[in-house]
């Protein structure tokens, strides 16, 4: 019996190659290290683990291997005093020490060494035995004295050994005949999906309910995170791989006659959100849990969310998105925890105490509903709470309509609460919409503060400590009507007095904002304001009195400073400014980057910051690398954990920048150029299963994904894809060799109301037409418009992208995360220094993207030069293509080529033009050296660190909102 000793620290697995070679009896690391690359491409999996690893050998016996697994645990050990010993013998399989050292990475202990030895003989007959024995510590560092625990631990261990499969195979079968209603011996793919949804639920439901007791003992500070968009996308995978029970569920359905990936493509999208601001919600709910935050996440539990995108004859139509139509079992209804939330009525005033109280009579009441979806963090127990809430009629408006025989008014009432919650963003070009907006914000702000200040009051009775306890985050000025909410349940619910509420106002709100132009900044008409919510018209009219006087005295009698600080703005329509109410009540006022932070000091709120500098801060945007990275991309995935010796990137995301010392790495760039190639193939079948074009992987995949709007001008992309066609058309056949062929991916939606970016998905659609039927262009050049976008295709999308285009017009770009999603899978970028571009340039350098277009500084200077600025002959001749109807639908296209002729180029495509093709040439040019392209693309990745949300949510707990940790024990 021989044994080598390994040293591993904390839980990270780190088996170089040369020191596993250089063990006598080693075989067991080797192939283990050899095949996690190779089986994580064939299988789609970013683990090295025993159901991809097991498949290549079909003959290892899990059954033989749970018959030899025995778990023996030894505190007693002289060896070191601060570690328990567990001690695993049991039948070899590949893999299986990777499942083990998991199971000890999600109970969360420390390994701190481990002894394997081998006993050729066995047990029971066959094959080779192996006794492993670790020395854990728990998180502190301590041995594991608690029996408890132990216990725990021993089950978990034999779980994983015995296969794993099993439990949850079983589980997945009693959904299927308990939840689902089928039988279980005969059930197609779409209810194995939900059975399995279920199965993964039970799990996510265990550890919830952990980490709210825990919660509920230690009684930590806890920040509400209250946002009207979450675009969560699918929660399958990401919550199998943050549980770390991928494997279980793969080996429990392979056996069951399915497969994991197919079974996670029945997922809908919950399409809650609309673009960056919702994706971003996203990620920082999963950075929440994972860093074992005390945190809630409020929104709206949208029954339609954002249209369905449907393009016929090259144009954008919308279909509502019935996502919710087969059910959605990752949510749980929350029957018993409702709210009522008023609107319209009166406010009159009634003595108390020896004096008088303001007293709101709605006209109005519905009631909130919550619906709770569990947030899994990953390598951790802690499982937080999305809330979303939805709105039905009051029971007792139900009753009375009934009782009466007035059957059509209980249908109407019901009809009119549920619209509330119906629809995502309505068309606000009306009074009506207008209204519906305004009632969104309101029912979702009510609900969630009545649920948190009842949490409050469950443990506290003064609200002197709610600034101790509770720490609310306003994600943009949508729930901005939650500061005149505290201060009326305070002031006329709770009796505080006026100046007590203010003050406790005023610790507990930070406000971020992610708008860049003042023009862009939310406002609410005063005479809606008076009809839906007059109790809160007044105190907002309270505030900017008070705050005005206290104005006056730090400012003096500057009338149009006042009137520009001002809440209440006195114009054509008297209104109610959003933002200035938030930055107001917020002791914090946060840009989403530097960039951005430099516009709000400078531009938007110039005023405000030269009067109180000390608020004003950022934090720059950042995705979870679990989702773009581990779910989207598990072969780059695979490769990231191979070559950096360890999995522990996908918690300490700055591990990347260890892919720097190996970026020249001949091995490597092979092995990068595969998983590229891989993601590529994938993409391109499903550009051809769903338009039906076939696409070279051999060329460069250029992709803009992102809403259409023409500030991110998607427009110059389109005239530059022209001018590329117009320059191979025009070519010498021969010389049609040396170009660097292309497939141009554009996709995203335009507002249903915004005729200008329907044009350009229109324009985009027509010039795909002529391109991709001319046989003289042929594989040189593609484009392809990918329809209704959102987050599932973008996790296909975007690992499959060479090149991205992030091109906005320098200083309209708040921050962006699409570009930080590219960078990550070591996409190149061909971007303007906009957003968080310029601290992207920080990260890989200059020479490793391409950049072009006016500087920030520069925009102003060159919009007012107007019909006197020179633009290049090239993008003329390609708008005079456009206008004359080169591309078909002359007349339509005429008020698109007006925006960029004649002065009206606001967006300064025609100045860009020239700096935007020479980018382009620059790509092409890179591309042709292949060593250098992947040497960037490395490159890329390894500086990708710093745009992670795990940093962004640590900088938002520790300088904003003084939260700490508070990790859930196993």
């Amino acid at each position: 019996m021989s044994a080598i000793s390994v040293p591993l620290y904390q839980s990270k697995l780190t088996f170089p190659s040369t020191t596993a070679a250089a063990a006598p009896s080693s075989s067991f690391f080797v192939s283990t290290n050899k095949l996690s690359f190779s089986t994580a491409l064939l299988y789609g999996t970013s683990h090295v683990t025993s159901r991809t690893l097991a498949s290549t050998n079909q003959s290892l016996s899990t059954t033989a291997a749970a018959a030899a697994a025995t778990i023996e645990i030894n505190n007693n050990g002289p060896s070191d005093p601060h570690t328990t010993a567990i001690v695993i013998r049991a039948r070899n399989r590949i893999g299986l020490l990777q499942v083990i050292t998991r199971v000890f990475k999600i109970l969360g202990l420390l390994i701190v060494r481990a002894t394997v030895e081998m006993d050729e003989g066995g047990s029971g007959g066959g094959g080779e035995c192996f006794i492993k024995t670790f020395y854990v510590s728990d998180s502190h560092g301590n041995r594991i004295e608690d029996d408890q625990s132990l216990e725990k631990i021993k089950k978990a261990l034999i779980d994983a050994v015995d296969g794993g499969g099993g439990e949850v195979k079983k589980d997945i079968l009693d959904h299927v005949e308990y939840t689902v209603a089928r039988s279980r011996f005969s059930f197609d793919d779409f209810e194995a999906y939900q059975a399995l949804a279920h199965s993964v639920r039970d799990r996510l439901i265990e550890r919830w309910h952990d980490t709210q007791i825990h919660f509920k003992k230690k009684d930590p500070k806890r920040i509400y995170f209250l946002s009207l968009e979450f675009l969560m996308g699918r929660s399958l995978s990401n919550s199998v791989i943050n549980l770390g029970i991928r494997d279980q569920c793969a080996d429990a359905l392979k056996e069951l006659g399915f497969e994991f990936e197919v079974l996670a493509e029945q997922e809908g999208d919950a399409a809650l959100g609309n673009g960056g601001l919702a994706r971003l919600s996203a990620c920082q709910m999963d950075s929440l849990a994972t860093m074992d935050y005390p945190a809630w996440g409020y929104g709206l539990r949208y029954q339609y969310g954002l249209f369905r995108q449907v393009i016929l004859d090259g144009y954008q139509h919308e279909q509502p998105d019935y996502w919710l139509n087969f059910g959605n079992p990752w949510e749980i209804e929350r029957v018993h925890v409702t709210y009522p939330v008023k609107f319209y009525g009166t406010v009159e005033d009634e003595n108390f105490n020896g004096g008088s109280r303001k007293v709101w009579l709605p006209g109005e009441t519905v009631e909130a509903v919550a619906y709770d979806n569990p947030i899994p963090g990953h390598g951790t127990r802690n499982t937080i709470t999305l809330r979303l809430w939805a709105a039905k009629p009051s029971d007792q408006i139900d009753m009375e309509s009934y009782n009466t025989g007035d059957y059509i008014n209980a249908v109407v009432n019901r009809q009119r609460a549920e619209t509330i919650s119906s629809v995502l963003y309505p068309d606000d070009r009306s009074y009506q919409g207008k209204e519906l907006r305004l009632k969104q914000q309101y029912f979702f702000v009510s609900a969630s503060l009545q649920d948190i200040i009842r949490r409050f009051k469950d443990s506290h009775s003064n609200f002197d400590d709610f600034p101790e306890k509770v720490a609310l985050q306003l994600n943009d000025t949508h729930p901005a009507l939650a500061i005149a909410e505290v201060m009326r349940v305070l002031v006329d619910e709770e009796h505080l007095d006026w100046n007590r509420a203010w003050g406790i106002v005023c610790k507990i709100f930070s406000f971020t904002t992610h708008t860049v132009l003042p023009e862009g900044l939310e406002k609410v008409p005063v005479d809606l304001l008076e009809s839906l919510l007059p109790r809160h018209l007044q105190i907002i009219y309270d505030i900017n009195f008070d705050y005005i006087e206290e104005l006056k005295k730090r400012i003096g009698l500057d009338y149009d400073r006042l009137s520009r600080m001002s809440i209440v703005e006195d114009g054509a329509v008297k209104s109610i400014r959003m933002a200035n109410l938030a930055i107001v009540c917020s002791h914090t006022v946060n840009g989403v980057s530097r960039v951005h932070s430099e516009l709000l000091k400078t531009r938007v709120f110039k005023d405000f910051y030269e009067l109180w500098p000390h608020k004003f801060d950022y934090k720059t945007n950042g995705v979870t690398q679990r989702r773009w990275i581990v779910v989207s991309n598990p072969s780059l995935s695979a490769l990231i954990s191979k070559w950096l010796g360890t999995e522990a990137w996908i918690r300490d995301v700055g591990l990347l920048a260890g892919l720097q010392e190996q970026a020249a790495n001949v091995d490597l760039h092979e092995e990068w150029r595969m998983v590229r190639k891989v993601n590529k193939m994938r993409l391109a079948e499903y550009i051809e299963a769903m338009s039906g074009i076939k696409v070279s992987v051999s060329a460069m995949f250029d992709v803009q994904i992102k809403r259409i709007h023409e500030y991110k001008r998607q427009l110059l992309n389109i005239l530059g894809i022209i001018h590329r066609y117009d320059c191979i058309k025009n070519m010498e056949r021969s010389d049609r060799t040396k170009v660097v062929p292309r497939v141009c991916i554009i996709g995203g939606k335009a507002a249903p109301g915004y005729e200008i970016a329907k044009k350009i998905i229109k324009l985009c659609n027509a010039v795909a037409e002529k391109i991709n039927n001319d046989p003289d262009v042929g594989d040189l050049l593609k484009l392809v418009f990918i329809p209704d976008y959102n987050v599932s295709v973008a996790e296909l999308v975007i690992p499959g992208a060479d090149l991205s285009q992030h091109i906005s017009t320098a200083g309209h770009e708040a921050s962006g995360t699409g570009n930080m999603k590219f960078l990550m899978n070591g996409c190149l970028l061909l971007a303007t220094e906009d957003g968080s571009t310029a601290e992207i340039i920080e990260e890989i350098g200059e020479d490793n993207m391409f950049l072009f277009g006016a500087k920030m500084h520069e925009v102003p200077a060159l919009r007012e030069k107007g019909p006197t600025l020179k633009v290049p002959l090239q993008f003329a001749s390609v708008v005079r293509m456009v206008r004359d109807g080169y591309f078909g639908f002359r007349d339509y296209f005429e008020s698109l080529c007006d925006k960029v002729e004649g002065g009206n180029d606001f967006y300064l495509l025609g100045y860009d033009f020239q700096s935007y093709l020479e980018a382009q040439a620059a790509a092409d040019k890179a591309f042709v050296d292949q060593e250098k392209w992947t040497r960037m693309s490395i490159l890329s990745t390894a500086g990708s660190g710093r745009f992670s949300s795990d940093r962004t949510i640590e900088e938002y707990a520790e300088k904003t909102w003084g939260i700490e940790p508070c990790k859930c024990p196993f």
